[in-house]
């Protein structure tokens, strides 16, 4: 099981809503997935008008826990003022927490993803920062008070899969005990199993789910590959080597004259 902020959480995919042909899609997406955990936008249709309220009480009748997202968020008192807004409607202190900084890349601005987090967390939310790789980053958000970070291996939506093991391996290393969720950039199952071989904990995915030909038969291909990382990793996995080791014992074998 996953602990998230308290919470026990069994599925380690984490499916995004946005993008889907169609509600009925992304029903059955989520559904063949088994994920427990959804995220949200409120950027993504109007709260107030008819078309977001309906778009909101399908997501609640997917029987999944609701994670809210900052998203498109481009400053500290914008991503602040939507967490607020997700919190009134969706009744939860979980936040996805994104301050975007590069219009490009849409890299987290990390200076202001640090205030953002410091005046939430201050203020009783449980904050899950869309953050970089990098360590001292790490360190100020959990100083900030998070309690989970989600680091991205490539920027969003480029499908281009961990463009940095080795950054990812040394963060995994250096918080053993904090719930590490990789975000962005993966677009293939395989992309998965990697981050998860490496010891974190779940993945986040949406575009590369949303944009496939069937929706629904990848999030739950996504689902194995998440699974079968996880698996890897817990049962110790064989490390490369720079020698040939023949998996045929060399002594005792018969010698034929």
């Amino acid at each position: 099981m996953l602990d998230l902020y308290g919470n026990q959480i069994g599925s380690r995919l984490l499916l995004g809503t946005a993008r889907y042909p169609s509600p009925a899609v992304l029903a059955d997406a989520v559904k063949r997935s088994g994920t427990d955990i959804v995220t949200v936008s409120l950027r993504r249709e109007a709260v107030g008008g008819r078309s977001g309220n309906v778009f909101f009480d399908m997501i609640r009748a997917l029987g999944v826990r609701v994670l809210p997202n900052t998203a498109g968020c481009h400053g500290v008192s914008e991503a602040v003022l939507t967490a607020k807004m997700a919190r009134d409607v969706f009744q939860t202190n979980w936040i996805k927490l994104e301050v975007i900084g590069n219009h490009d890349t849409l890299q987290p601005d990390v200076f202001g993803l640090v205030e953002a987090a410091r005046i939430l967390c201050g203020e009783g939310f449980e904050v899950f920062p869309y953050t970089t790789d990098d360590l001292v980053v790490a360190e100020r958000l959990l100083e900030a008070g998070c309690k989970v970070l989600m680091p991205w291996c490539a920027p969003i939506g480029t499908a281009a899969g961990p463009l940095n093991l080795s950054a990812l391996r040394s963060m995994r290393a250096h918080f053993p005990g904090v719930p590490l969720i990789v975000d962005a950039g993966i677009g293939r199952p395989s992309h998965a199993t990697t981050v998860m071989e490496l010891g974190f904990d779940a993945v986040l995915l949406n575009t590369a789910v949303a944009g496939a030909g069937d929706p629904a038969a990848m999030a739950e291909a996504f689902a194995k590959a998440i699974d079968a990382g996880r698996q890897a990793f817990g049962a110790g996995m064989l490390e490369p080597r720079d020698m040939a080791v023949p998996s045929t014992p060399v002594i005792g074998k018969a010698v034929f004259a």
